[in-house]
């Protein structure tokens, strides 16, 4: 079959249309917002490809992957097993990074474990374990000739006078030890200074080195490992000493790693996991500036906002306390917080630490005083967020929280011996701290001997697709350590579509979302080339996209139209660009023939020198400590190459800092150094993509508040007012007002346990 054949599609505004959409094509579906493209494409399409595909599995699967409800079309021939990339956030899970999520990381923990060489990580020493057949060939390589002395290392670097270790040592027939350095007969009398550090071996074994001392060799490296518990030393004359270990530990430090295998490089498993941020890299801490957001008010105006600090109640237990900080420390209560000297306000903020105050209460039934430590503020609220059991109340102190690197793993999510593992000189959390390109290169230039590139090669092969692809869609900034969560919607997208064509899939109907949304027109070949790349390898790509040249590229274009709502809905041109060209009622056509256009505006409002915001020294992620003048009044557009740096300055710095001293947020700004003409606005509203109903009730009415004016107009009317109605009467969202058969949801789920849910409409209020 030559064409996925839709007939009778009449899900959402969709007019009960007939589509041919040609299979093994690049095909987009076009037309104004809301004509019907996403429901044709994501609530058709691609729900029925899902559907049928979940019912092709046993019963017994059907039950755990759930259930997919029937979309309203008639029939669909040619349909393909579908995936969807659309533009909804990669991952919620904070432990999702670029890596995971395009798998680049399960090969990269591969490559480390297989080749990656261990290093203490106390003194940076490189771990390695022999064999003694190893460290016999390191010896006899040391030339025919060669005088060696074979040492068992007994202390290293300890204090003591260690004379039973000497007697035993005298005792077992062994003649020789080396005391730091210096060899010694064990028949003198060595006395050692108690307090100070020594190094002890003893000799096992002289021998020159010649052909046919190997078994000698053998049975003393064997005598010498057992021993010191694993560990060699071998002292040629006139040479460095070389040290051999039997054990996966420090020669230097003693301590023992585990061994290296690819889930010690895991962040999701306990096993590779920094021990104290489980792997995320970061923790809440209490933010001093979201605990006291308007330093210009006093400790007796409120200025701490956290629960169970009211200071302007004098008979509060909190005022008790501060009463005595301010007569020990002799400071006033009325001062501004910015105006308290940086020690009293560390003292408020972090507790008097082993220094007591004496603290007097006066209350109706007892008086006196007490000597009390002060615990501080900061140390209180993360003592009660950490004992509290109520998810409310944990709701309420994150308020006061902002995120912070882990002190123990500084954000690299692995434990130290992780870390110590080196490629190439650098750990894993290194490299996947590198640009994707940088990563490539760093790859390209990695020096390996013959064994690790036997080892290595097919993990390498793998890894450099995967990079390949990020970098032919444009995210060649990337980091594979970025959190999935912080990707806009666009580079989410476009990391799907990346994994995708590294899955070598065929024979799929993708549907995408817009892939060149966020997309500088510079990147826009490379993402269509990916495309093609997809359609060539035999699968279906539609597309809904407004893009010009995604449409000139594309094997079929669908119009659907005319207008949008209940005006659209139907298909209104189908072909290539130049047939959609020629169609008349196509608005899409016109635009493309250029009879209708958006024209450039001849005259602009100019800017007033007057009324600016500016930002002094942004520096946050890649941002280089520039200073931005925005004119106020006037339409400002932010643009720049993906990853340039727009969002860092308008999102991370610019609104959260306004809404901190604007809306009484508690966001805690980007790094910048200051920010001058917020006294010029009044408040700051943020419009992105994420969904703004916050309940399945939601609906344009209550959202845009026209639902409460229709309240108030039906409860004023003679009757309601009769009846006693109030406006909470007209809402589907309270009891007494909403139908309580469904509970103001207007249709009821039946489980159907092996079949999808049905849901049908309220059989009481009709929906």
């Amino acid at each position: 079959m030559k064409t996925i054949s839709i007939k009778g599609a009449r899900e959402h505004n969709l007019k009960n249309i007939d589509v041919e959409i040609p299979r093994d094509k690049l095909v987009v579906l076009t037309g104004l917002s809301g004509s019907g493209k996403s429901s044709l494409a994501f609530d058709t399409l691609y729900a029925e490809g899902q559907r049928r595909y979940v019912e092709s599995l046993s019963a017994y699967a059907r039950q755990f992957l759930g259930q997919m409800e029937k979309p309203d079309v008639d029939h669909i021939d040619g349909l393909s097993p579908a995936i969807s990339i659309d533009q909804r956030t990669t991952s919620r899970n904070p432990r999702s990074t670029v890596g995971t999520v395009t798998e680049i990381y399960d090969y990269l923990r591969l490559l480390y474990a297989r080749v990656g060489t261990p290093h203490c990580h106390v003194c940076g020493r490189e771990i390695s374990r022999q064999t003694v057949d190893q460290m016999a060939d390191h010896v006899m390589a040391l030339g025919d000739g060669t005088r060696i002395q074979l040492l068992a290392p007994m202390v290293r670097g300890r204090k003591g006078e260690y004379t039973k270790l000497m007697e035993d040592a005298r005792r077992n027939g062994y003649v020789r030890m080396r005391i730091d350095g210096v060899t010694t007969e064990l028949t003198e009398t060595v006395k050692l200074e108690k307090n100070r550090k020594h190094s002890i071996e003893i000799v096992i074994d002289r021998l020159i080195v010649k052909p046919d001392i190997r078994r000698r060799l053998a049975d003393s490296l064997e005598t010498v490992l057992r021993l010191s518990g694993g560990m060699v030393i071998v002292s040629p004359e006139g040479g460095p000493d070389l040290l051999f270990n039997q054990n996966m530990a420090c020669s230097e430090c003693g301590i023992s790693v585990e061994e290296v295998e690819p889930r010690l490089f895991s962040f999701n498993n306990p096993y590779g996991a920094c021990p104290v941020c489980s792997g995320l890299g970061h923790l809440l801490k209490v933010s001093p500036e979201l605990v006291i957001p308007d330093d210009t008010k006093s400790l007796a105006e409120g200025a701490i906002t956290v629960g169970g600090w009211n200071v302007e109640n004098e008979e509060a237990y909190s005022r008790m306390y501060f009463d005595a900080l301010a007569r020990h420390y002799g400071f006033r209560l009325n001062t501004p917080i910015r105006e308290l000297p940086a020690r009293i306000l560390d003292i408020i903020l972090y507790g008097t630490g082993e220094e007591k105050i004496r603290v007097e209460y006066d209350r109706e039934h007892a008086s006196g005083n007490f000597l009390s430590g002060f615990e501080g503020i900061i140390p209180s609220t993360e003592r009660r967020y950490r004992e509290t059991q109520s998810q409310t109340m944990k709701q309420y102190y994150e308020q006061f929280m902002s995120t912070n690197p882990c002190p123990e793993c500084q954000g690299a999510r692995l434990k130290p011996q992780a870390l110590a593992v080196k490629v190439g000189g650098i750990s894993i959390k290194e490299l996947c701290d590198k640009p994707v390109e940088g990563t490539r290169d760093f790859l390209n230039a990695l020096q390996l001997d013959e064994r690790q590139r036997m080892i290595a090669g097919q993990i390498l092969k793998e890894i450099h697709a995967r990079l390949g692809f990020m970098m032919d869609v444009g995210l060649d900034y990337l980091t594979l350590s970025r959190g999935a969560g912080t990707l806009s919607g666009g580079e989410a997208q476009r990391i799907r579509l990346a994994t995708q064509i590294g899955s070598g899939l065929t024979g799929v109907l993708y549907i995408l979302d817009e892939p060149s949304i966020g997309l500088h027109q510079r990147d826009n070949a490379r993402l269509l080339s990916m495309l093609k790349r997809l359609r060539d390898l035999g699968n279906t790509l539609v597309v809904v996209e407004h893009d010009e040249e995604t449409m000139y590229a594309a094997d079929h274009i669908i119009d659907i139209g005319p207008g949008a709502g209940i005006h659209g809905g139907r298909v209104v041109a189908a072909g290539t660009a130049e047939e959609i060209k020629a169609c008349g009622e196509s608005v899409t056509g016109r635009y493309l023939s250029g009879a209708l256009r958006i024209e450039v505006p001849r005259k602009r409002r100019r800017p007033d020198p007057e009324k600016q915001l500016r930002i002094y020294g942004a520096r946050e992620n890649n941002l280089k400590d520039i200073n931005v003048e925005i004119p106020l009044g006037v339409f400002t557009c932010v643009t720049g190459v993906s990853g340039s740096g727009k969002s860092s300055l308008v999102n991370e710095i610019l609104y959260k800092r306004l809404a901190a001293e604007l809306n009484r947020a508690r966001t805690k700004a980007g790094a910048h150094t200051a920010m001058e003409g917020i006294h010029l606005l009044d408040k700051v509203i943020a419009i992105d993509q994420s969904p703004i109903g916050r309940t399945p009730r939601s609906n344009p009415a209550t959202y845009t508040g026209v639902f409460d004016f229709i309240r108030d107009v039906f409860a004023s009317t003679t009757e309601a007012r009769m009846r006693g109605y109030k406006i909470g009467r007209f809402s589907f969202n309270v009891r007494g007002g909403r139908c309580e058969a469904c509970k103001g949801d207007g249709v009821l789920k039946i489980e159907m346990h092996f079949l999808p849910d049905v849901y049908v409409p309220c059989d009481v209020c009709k929906g």
